[in-house]
């Protein structure tokens, strides 16, 4: 038992909803705690994980800034970050929407981080899992249920 609620992702809505996470989110890489804060918000799409966004005064690493930028229709151009703790650095770990689209403006500001390249990523005290695949940010937990885009071939569905 995981004491987060059991979600299908087929059942999460297109356009995406954003939401606050009622549990404590941490991260961790490099030794060093880099996320803690029970302010996070989660973006629900259809056959994707939960993409978490922290607060950036509950980030406890440091974020620098790296070339280029992608573009989601439903949240706007996202920048990127290395995440740097401890001796460590997380290439192209992290990312950022400073201007997102009106129905996701609660989001500006706060941080991304990929699941894969840290060392943990818990939410309310379950571990995760990096969504499948090297493009999505998602975060896997064991309550959730369907079929999770990431996977080869399904980045296109």
């Amino acid at each position: 038992m995981t004491g987060l609620p059991i979600e299908n992702v087929q059942s999460y809505p297109r356009p995406p909803a954003l939401e606050p996470v009622p549990q404590r989110v941490t991260v961790r890489l490099g030794g060093v705690t880099v996320a803690d804060t029970t302010h996070a918000l989660r973006v629900l799409e259809t056959h994707h994980a939960p993409t978490y966004y922290l607060p950036p005064e509950d980030i406890g690493a440091t974020l620098r800034p790296v070339g280029g930028a992608t573009f989601c229709e439903w949240k706007g151009a996202a920048r990127y970050f290395d995440v740097l703790a401890g001796a460590t650095t997380a290439p192209r770990a992290a990312w950022s929407y400073d201007h997102p689209a009106a129905g996701f403006a609660p989001l500006a500001g706060f941080v991304a981080l990929y699941a894969g390249l840290m060392d943990e990523a818990w939410v309310g005290g379950v571990r995760v899992l990096p969504q499948p695949g090297d493009f999505y940010g998602g975060w896997v937990t064991p309550n959730l249920e369907g079929r999770i885009k990431g996977a080869h071939g399904t980045r296109h569905w």
